[in-house]
């Protein structure tokens, strides 16, 4: 809604409120400005101009050599080169010295060697938008109202001293989409009073009766229906005022009488149609629904195939308007239009956004029907258009109004209280400054000794339903930075994350840096999925959905890395080969095969890598994932949640999964040990099933790691005395678990050892038949001296002792 702000003049006094300071209210109060735009586009020095002259150039058959009078008493003259321009016009001049948009400046130039001081000018080149023009006006130099006194500045006659506000407004608020809407809303924010139209139509002895009938046949898409008859109008351009303000609100000039209707329906808010009285038969309308395969030629003179559920006013034969949204062509007000019959009328909003979204056809009169238009207004808005168009149209409106009324508009009463107000709002407000809020807010109300208030809710605010409504209305106008701080109930405790939401919200975070890419998947799935990773959803059966979308998504998931295989599956079918997904979410576990008490729902961690860590370059091969990576996921997570020191991983053969290349997840906090889930390679004829390359998952129960889970940042000090190294290498059984053998080493060398490190693991014909050599580095410091080298030396022997008695490993020299 664009809103002329000395439009909004008219209605309610703004002295010593400019227009930001007026938007700034407006926003604050709850009606957002989005831009308050002035309508002079860099104008001035334009004044009113008479082309006393006009003679042909003699140097150019385009161009004109016109005797301009500018009330000045000095003649000037100015060559222009509009196909319109005339003797005995007025026009806009601009002389010597004035500026047009876009720092243009007048001078004094020759044309073609004719002096010319100064420019007539088109609706274009004063800055106007030439599509809001009337058709005549859209083409060569802007002709003005010969009634307009010789040098008057443009921007007077034009209404360029002038801003609009644009408001954004939400959908409760249809009643400002009208000047008089605007109008209570700033008369409530700053405390003055609003100054309604008095139209005043003379008597006449002749009736609208004799001329009209109306018939409602679709009474619920229709509650009332008036009409007024007006004889004897000229069709002719509306005075310029009129247009300045349609041209504002981004409404275009047509004629009077269609201008008139336009006028009210942005004052009042009551869209308004003008039938020629003279092309409907007895001047009788039907309000009716439309028949199957009924036609209607639009204004827009494109033919509509109506619906039976289409609203349409009638004649006797055929439909001549769609209700709320377009007249019809068969019956438009022309130049040759003597007799009017003006509709006003309440049509069901449903209806209306229907039609018009079916049809394709949004108007300024469908905008405000959809939102439900004031019932209260639909006679005043008559009158005030039958008056309007007596005074422009010189027509004589008859005596009376044709009106139907199937549902009247009444004021809805709603009851509320001092204390409730105070309590929802956490304010002290007094009696006194109620009462004065609702009357500088137009409502009228009663109060007992209690401060127990009825307000009767105007018919213009169908927002407001409830007490919380109109106490919100309170707020708004006592002013939202007034109402002080308060808790919203009882104490306010901080926000903050659970600890397994601050551990799932780490865990993204330190995946993601690591160059992996998170998904969510479906928490449905398909049952055969459920079946795929026993040892992953032990002991439990697949939760069914009642009513599920399709067969692959009708049992709750029991695993996700079920899940991961298909994206990467749908991936590589996309020629997208190398992938580092992970997923944090939920599996549902039950054990009961018929469901009688919720599942249990777990919260797991699952990742997948496959095809290559790094791709090709010219200066190295590509490098694919391979068991160790997976490895690497599961080690990031444990020191992201500092307990690397309590994951151990043990040799296993889960169904699914490769048989020599997965282990188990193992967390040993004490005595007892938990199996946190697997890491390893997919079993190869899951992975040929699924047309991937060698493709490696991991899938953790995160319970047991949000309850171990440590935030303490341990900071250990610098070593200060020197390092000793030692390398063994020992041939043993392949059976032998390497990680057996650190377990054994960190026992016998106690705290002196500081790290040890496999580097490499040899096997060959020349070791013998199932045997194995590992080469393991060991790091020996004592932290508050020196060590010996006789000190390491034993130690390292019972390390080797150790390993020889334990493993029958055998020392290669």
């Amino acid at each position: 809604m664009k809103v002329s702000y000395k439009w909004l003049q008219q209605y309610v006094d703004l002295s010593g409120i400019t227009p930001s300071e007026l938007a700034e209210k407006m926003t604050r109060g709850g009606i957002e400005i989005d831009i308050v735009e002035s309508r002079n586009k860099g104008v001035s020095g334009v004044v009113v101009g008479y082309v006393k002259e006009k003679q042909k150039h003699p140097d150019a058959d385009k161009l004109n050599v016109c005797k301009v009078d500018v009330g000045t008493g000095e003649e000037l003259q100015i060559v222009c080169g509009a196909p319109n321009v005339a003797a005995g016009q007025h026009v806009p001049v601009a002389v010597v010295g004035a500026k047009l948009p876009g720092d243009f400046k007048i001078k004094r130039a020759k044309l073609r060697g004719v002096e010319s001081q100064g420019m007539i000018c088109s609706a274009k080149e004063l800055g106007l938008n030439d599509k809001l023009l009337p058709k005549e006006q859209q083409e060569g130099i802007l002709v003005l109202p010969s009634s307009l006194e010789l040098g008057t500045p443009i921007e007077q006659v034009l209404e360029l001293d002038d801003e609009v506000l644009e408001l954004d407004l939400t959908p409760n608020r249809s009643d400002a989409l009208s000047m008089l809407g605007v109008a209570y809303e700033v008369a409530a924010l700053t405390g003055r009073e609003v100054k309604l139209p008095q139209p005043v139509i003379a008597d006449t002895t002749e009736k609208t009766n004799d001329y009209v009938s109306v018939t409602i046949e679709s009474e619920e898409l229709c509650q009332h229906y008036s009409a007024r008859y007006i004889k004897g109008v000229k069709v002719a351009p509306s005075p310029l005022w009129l247009q300045n303000k349609l041209i504002a609100a981004g409404i275009r000039p047509i004629n009077n009488i269609v201008d008139v209707t336009n006028f009210v329906m942005l004052e009042y808010g009551q869209p308004l149609h003008a039938f020629d009285a003279d092309k409907i038969p007895n001047g009788q309308i039907i309000v009716r629904q439309a028949k199957a395969g009924e036609l209607l030629v639009t204004l827009d003179d494109q033919e509509r195939k109506l619906e039976p559920h289409m609203l349409v006013i009638a004649d006797q034969s055929s439909p001549i308007a769609l209700a709320g949204v377009m007249g019809g062509a068969s019956t438009e007000v022309t130049e040759q239009t003597v007799n009017i019959i003006l509709e006003s009328a309440r049509f069901a909003g449903k209806s209306v956004r229907k039609t018009s979204r079916e049809l394709g056809l949004r108007s300024e009169s469908s905008l405000r029907f959809e939102k439900e238009v004031d019932g209260g207004r639909v006679i005043p808005a008559l009158n005030r258009a039958a008056a309007l168009i007596a005074e422009l149209g010189e027509g004589l409106v008859l005596e009376g109004i044709v009106d139907q009324v199937v549902a009247a508009s009444e004021p809805r009463k709603i009851a509320l209280t001092l204390e409730k107000i105070n309590r929802m709002l956490g304010t002290s407000l007094s009696g006194m400054e109620i009462r004065t809020i609702l009357t500088r807010l137009g409502f009228d109300f009663e109060v007992n000794e209690q401060e127990q208030y009825t307000v009767e809710a105007p018919t213009r605010r169908g927002d407001l339903l409830y007490d919380v409504d109109v106490i919100e209305e309170i707020a708004r106008i006592y002013g939202y930075d007034n109402i002080p701080t308060t808790p919203i109930y009882g104490e306010v405790i901080p926000g903050a994350l659970t600890k397994p939401q601050s551990i799932r919200r780490e865990l993204r975070k330190r995946l993601s840096d690591a160059g992996m890419l998170e998904v969510i998947s479906y928490s449905f799935t398909s049952a055969k999925h459920t079946t795929l990773f026993p040892e992953l959803a032990p002991k439990t059966n697949a939760v069914k959905l009642l009513m599920p979308m399709s067969e692959e998504r009708s049992v709750l998931r029991t695993t996700i890395v079920a899940q991961l295989i298909d994206i990467a599956t749908y991936n590589r079918n996309r020629k997208n080969d190398s992938l580092a997904l992970f997923e944090l979410g939920s599996v549902f576990h039950t054990a009961e095969a018929d469901l009688t008490t919720l599942p249990t729902e777990k919260h797991r961690f699952a990742a997948l890598l496959t095809g290559n860590r790094s791709s090709a370059g010219w200066n190295q091969k590509a490098e694919a994932y391979d068991f160790y990576d997976a490895k690497g996921v599961v080690e990031t997570i444990a020191a992201a949640l500092g307990i690397s020191e309590l994951i151990s991983y043990e040799a296993a053969q889960p169904a699914q999964f490769h048989p020599g290349r997965t282990a188990a997840v193992v967390l040993a906090a004490g005595e007892a040990k938990q199996v946190l889930g697997y890491v390893g390679q997919l079993h190869p004829e899951l992975q040929r099933a699924a047309d991937l390359q060698d493709t490696f998952v991991v899938e953790l129960d995160l319970a047991p790691l949000y309850e171990h889970a440590s935030h303490d940042i341990v900071y250990k000090a610098l070593p200060r005395y020197p390092a000793i190294t030692r390398d063994i290498a020992v041939v043993v059984d392949k059976s032998v678990q390497v990680g057996d053998m650190i377990a054994a080493i960190h026992q016998a060398a106690g705290e002196l050892l500081e790290s040890v490190q496999v580097f490499d693991v040899f096997t060959g014909e020349r070791l013998g038949v199932d045997k194995k050599s590992v080469a393991i580095s060991l790091v020996y410091r004592h932290k508050e001296r020196t060590l010996t080298d006789e000190e390491v030396t034993s130690l390292h022997e019972s390390v080797v002792l150790t390993l020889e008695q334990s493993f029958k490993a055998e020392l290669r020299k």
